[in-house]
This record gives structure tokens, sequence and C-alpha cells, in this order.
């Protein structure tokens, strides 16, 4: 049992603020029944002044896209000195842009599908068939679509045809300001939780996720009973071991710190690739790092309150 003080993040004003109001409800729920005094103090206005005044041991982030996962927030407690749980400023602005943490780890040799982010103005200024053109000419089709920035599955799409490319593109502007084009890999989608402990960082077992329609978007992931979840994944030793080597090398080359989450496709020859890492992952019913923690035989609580114990050791 804990006698720490701690103040969870939740709500916030991106899309997401529903699954993080979520995620932090089930998040001060776990980490009370460790023995921990916790308030769920949203981010807005009034949170600068609640923690100067009121000045918790740690924070905890369950906030999901903008300022809780851009580095935004995690640069506002640096900068009051409060310990937190999480990757800091630069390191999260890194994972979140999605372009940029494919750069660095195709970089470092990793694997990811092959990729074209494009701005907004790029498809107004050039022409957007013609530029649609040029995109099924150099990465074929099927396609994937979606937000060079976010979570969730907001804006997600896969094209199979031309024709449905334009609509796709449409959506997944309507979540940001460019649009992030990867190769559809066919295969295994899988999620892998990382957690620091004493001896670094550790891969959880890897969660396998089979969405009803093939695609892991929005309302796949917080619908019940439209996606089915295996943890630990239904895949094999050599697959299992070799995502979990790809989630801590992203967890490494970016900086992450604490707790991530990486996203892959697992191909028909048991290579994973590289999607995205997520240093604030869900914490809902629905969602893959409780999954992850479960399967490994710990609770949610606990795990969190380890990493409370390193956030507040480690200091501001």
């Amino acid at each position: 049992m804990s006698d720490r003080w701690v103040a969870v993040l939740a709500g916030g004003l991106s899309h997401e603020r529903d699954v993080s109001l979520r995620s932090g409800r089930r998040l001060s729920a776990a980490l009370r029944s460790v023995g921990m005094t916790v308030a769920e103090w949203d981010a807005d206005a009034r949170l600068l002044s609640r923690l100067t005044e009121e000045r918790p041991d740690a924070v905890v982030i369950a906030l999901h896209g903008g300022e809780g996962e851009n580095g935004s927030v995690q640069a506002v407690l640096d900068m009051l000195g409060i310990p937190y749980v999480g990757t800091g400023p630069h390191a999260s602005r890194r994972a979140w842009d999605k372009p940029t943490a494919k750069a660095e780890l195709a970089r470092a040799g990793l694997t990811t599908p092959d990729w074209v982010a494009l701005p907004h103005a790029t498809f107004r200024e050039l022409g957007a068939q013609h530029v649609l053109d040029a995109l099924v000419g150099k990465l074929g089709l099927p396609l994937m679509l979606k937000p060079d920035q976010g979570g969730s599955g907001l804006g997600a799409q896969v094209v199979r045809d031309a024709e449905g490319l334009p609509s796709a593109m449409v959506g997944a502007l309507s979540y940001g300001d460019a649009v992030l084009v990867e190769r559809f890999i066919e295969g295994t989608e899988v999620a892998i939780t990382v957690v620091d402990g004493p001896d670094g960082p550790k891969a959880l077992p890897a969660v396998e996720i089979e969405a009803a329609d093939g695609v892991y978007d929005y309302t796949a992931r917080y619908t019940a009973g439209l996606t089915n979840y295996r943890a630990p994944a239904d895949i094999s030793a050599d697959a299992a071991t070799a995502a979990g080597e790809l989630a801590i090398a992203a967890h490494k080359l970016l900086g992450l710190r604490d707790i991530s989450r990486t996203d892959a496709i697992i191909d028909t020859d048991g290579v994973p690739h590289f999607l995205d890492a997520k240093v604030s992952p869900g914490l809902t019913e629905t969602s893959l790092l409780p999954m992850a923690v479960e399967a490994a035989g710990r609770s949610l609580g606990e795990t969190y309150a380890g990493l409370v114990e390193r956030a507040i050791q480690r200091g501001a």
C-alpha cells in the first residue's frame, strides 16, 4: 500500500477527450486500489493554479492527443518542477509526429511500411488528382491513410482501389493538416507495451487485434464487440520475440520513458513492421495496455504505482 498523492490528468480539448476521460477514471480507480490518494483533474484553465497551489507528489498523464501527447503538458510540468509518469517533452513530440518517428526508426534499420507524408496545401496547390496518381505510382495499392499526428484511429482508412482515395484523403485531413500515406501490409496487427524497470525496458506480451471489418479505426477500438483481442497474441514464438525487440528498440530510439505502446503489423513471413508509438496509451475497458498488463500477470494499479515511485525518485 502507498500513501502517495497523485493527480491524474484526463480530458483536455483534443478529439480524443471522451476516451481520455474514460482512461483517467480507470487509472484513478486502479491507483486507489493500491492505497494512493488520487485527484482527477482536467487539462483546462484551472490546471496550472491547481498544480501550483496543491502540488501533488506526482502527476500521471492520461491525456490522449493534442497537448497530452505532443509534449506541451510535459514541458509545463517540467517548468513547475512536478514529477510525472511518462516521456519528456522533446521525445513526446518526436513520437507524436508519425512521419518523424518512422524516419527515426528507418534510419536505425528497423522495418516500417514505405510512406509519404504530405500537407493539405500540396493537394490544393499541385492538384489533388495529380498528387493522388503519383502516390499510387509510388506506393501501389492498397494504401493506409491516416493523419500524420493523433491517435485512436481517427481518420484512418484502408484504400484498396484508386476511386476511394479522394474521400479517404478528405477524411484523414479532417483530423490534421497533413496526411500519412503508407503501403498497406497484410498481416497480423499487434500492440506491444513496454514498461521501464530496474533492469531497463521490458516488453509485455503482445496483444493481437482482429477488427471485424479489417480496419482498427476509432469505432472498432471503442465499440465493444467490434474487435477480437488475444493476449498474448496467437503468433509464433519467433514473431513474438521479434515484436518485443521492435517495441523495445522503438522505446529506446525515440527516447521514451516509463511506459509506451508500439503498434505493429506482423507480415506473413513473421516480420514485424513498426506503425507508431504512443506515449500515453489508452486505459479504457477496450484498450490494449491493460490487456497486456493482465497477460503479464500484473495489475494496472501496481504497474502504475511502480512508475509513480520511479517518477518521484527521478524528480522533476
